[in-house]
């Protein structure tokens, strides 16, 4: 790969030479480099997971793109050379990560990031028996991260399970047993 600096002759030339070179330009650089081609080998089993995982994403984000709001959202968060499509894309990749379960009182602390925004957390109360007391929606606290839902009874011997997406609709669920 070789970056062209200062050539009259190339500033004009993108494409393909003689199935030989590609001449393209990235972040305001000319760049030639050696044309790719295909692979030879067989792809392996994580290599097929990670195609059909950016499949995927790549689906998610296509469909995110089509609201106005969602598509600002994407653009003001990309950087030179990117689009709101990459940050689509880069979003819908990765599920969000739920860091924390904690109970104060009667009040179910989700501590839940993801590289862009956590858009919902759904808290279900379930009994020693497995069946479900209560469920709701959590609400974002004021540091951005904490999400609250203020449960009626927390059963000894049930669970908590946690529900946690993202704007892609990416989910993470966790639970935690109550003593």
């Amino acid at each position: 790969m070789a970056i062209v600096k200062d050539n009259i002759l190339m500033q004009l030339v993108r494409g393909t030479l003689g199935k030989q070179i590609t001449i393209y330009e990235r972040n305001g650089q000319i760049i030639m480099a050696k044309k790719r081609g295909p692979s030879r080998k067989k792809p392996t089993q994580k290599q097929l997971e990670a195609r059909h995982k950016m499949t995927v994403a790549s689906m998610r984000a296509h469909i995110m793109l089509e609201d106005p709001q969602i598509k600002a959202y994407y653009e003001s968060l990309a950087g030179p050379g990117q689009n709101a499509y990459n940050m689509a894309v880069k979003d819908a990749y990765r599920s969000p990560e739920v860091q924390n379960i904690r109970l104060e009182d009667q009040e179910v602390v989700v501590t839940a990031k993801d590289e862009f925004r956590v858009a919902e957390v759904e808290v279900k109360v379930i009994d020693g028996d497995g069946v479900i007391t209560e469920r709701g929606r959590a609400v974002l606290g004021r540091n951005g991260v904490d999400w609250y839902y203020i449960a009626t009874a927390l059963p000894a011997g049930g669970k908590v399970i946690v529900d946690v997406r993202d704007l892609p609709g990416n989910r993470t669920v966790k639970e935690l047993l109550l003593t």
